[in-house]
């Protein structure tokens, strides 16, 4: 992808619904079954990976030796959240009850995060991704998005603004802070259904990541293993999802009209192999999830086999690329967004 000077606004593509079709291939190729053996073993290796991250913080109680495993604690965290994110789509489990029973287990007790916040914001991006109105993902924060959000930006917003493609790695070790905060923020509202359940996880879940770092290291060591586990686990979290959805195109109504071109032209999938899809938790498969979110994990690299042919059938672009070229289309778009801001300075 060449340098973007904004998303590219696209027009209809497709000489026809393609949805159903690929609905019913799906469906009949059994991708739409339940595979609970692979989350089985991924709950397995999460709950071991943290109970040796929490022996290793007691066994080398108050010696800076324990400050490689917060960077070991931050990838386990993130594996955590994956998990919480496809038990929040029903992967792991259809029964309502269960899947928020297990996500809040993971996202306030594990992870410290609003599950019914998350979901709420998750379902709106599902929904209508890359609208500059309706994708929570994409409003104008900190970072801009598309260049008619440079309107009105002043004072800081706007240095930021002018820099954000070389400030966005240094910005993402503060998102997983971020995303604590807003969690409590909504919590402090009335609204979500759990709200005091989630509130009390959360506590207990602070509670007890204080605890620990206070009983097993000096004053000193928990601040610097705190912000190592806490920066880590942002940057991890933001190289996980920025690529996916980032510098795509914002659509057209026809385009935005049609569910299959709304969820394909707006993603991009990351190539790797096994590796890259335990690392990116299957979000590397971003097009297939966004088509089929209740789909497990486990069944996204087939059904990814029939969405291509599909789309190459009908001349649909389909957006594959390897991590180190989408972070760089990322960061070229940001870059070219700020565009505006710098050339009037």
């Amino acid at each position: 992808m060449s340098t973007l000077p904004t998303p590219a606004r696209t027009t209809p593509t497709a000489p026809r619904p393609l949805y159903p079709e690929v609905v019913g291939a799906v469906r009949a190729a059994g991708l739409m079954d339940r595979r609970l053996g692979p989350y089985l073993v991924h709950f397995a290796v999460n709950a071991v990976a943290l109970l040796v991250v929490l022996a290793a913080l007691l066994v080398w109680r108050d010696s800076w030796w324990v400050l490689p495993w917060a960077a070991v604690l931050a990838v386990v965290s993130v594996q955590i959240g994956f998990l919480g994110h496809d038990i929040a789509h029903r992967q792991v489990s259809r029964r309502a009850r269960t899947a928020t029973l297990l996500g809040l287990l993971h996202a306030n007790l594990l992870s410290g995060l609003s599950y019914g916040w998350w979901v709420d914001k998750h379902n709106a991006h599902h929904a209508h991704p890359n609208d500059l109105e309706t994708d929570p993902d994409v409003r104008a924060g900190v970072l801009i998005f598309d260049t008619s959000q440079t309107r009105g930006r002043r004072g800081l917003a706007a240095l930021v603004t002018r820099h954000q493609a070389w400030l966005f790695f240094p910005m993402l070790t503060f998102e997983a802070v971020n995303l604590y905060v807003a969690g409590i923020r909504s919590l402090l509202r009335p609204g979500l259904r759990h709200r005091w359940a989630e509130v009390a996880l959360i506590v207990v879940h602070t509670a007890a990541y204080l605890t620990l770092v206070v009983t097993t290291m000096t004053w000193a060591q928990g601040l610097v293993f705190v912000a190592i586990h806490q920066g880590l686990r942002g940057i991890y979290l933001g190289v996980s999802f920025a690529p996916n959805h980032k510098g795509m195109p914002v659509l057209s109504r026809a385009d935005e009209a049609d569910p299959f071109l709304r969820q394909v032209l707006t993603s991009r999938n990351i190539r790797g192999g096994p590796v890259v899809d335990w690392a990116l938790g299957g979000l590397n498969y971003q097009i297939e999830h966004h088509l089929f979110p209740s789909m497990a994990r486990a069944n996204l690299p087939r059904a990814q086999v029939i969405v291509r042919a599909l789309c190459e059938r009908d001349a649909v672009p389909y957006v594959e690329a390897s991590a180190r070229s989408s972070y760089a289309d990322v960061l070229r778009h940001l870059h070219a967004v700020g565009a505006p801001l710098r050339t009037a300075t």
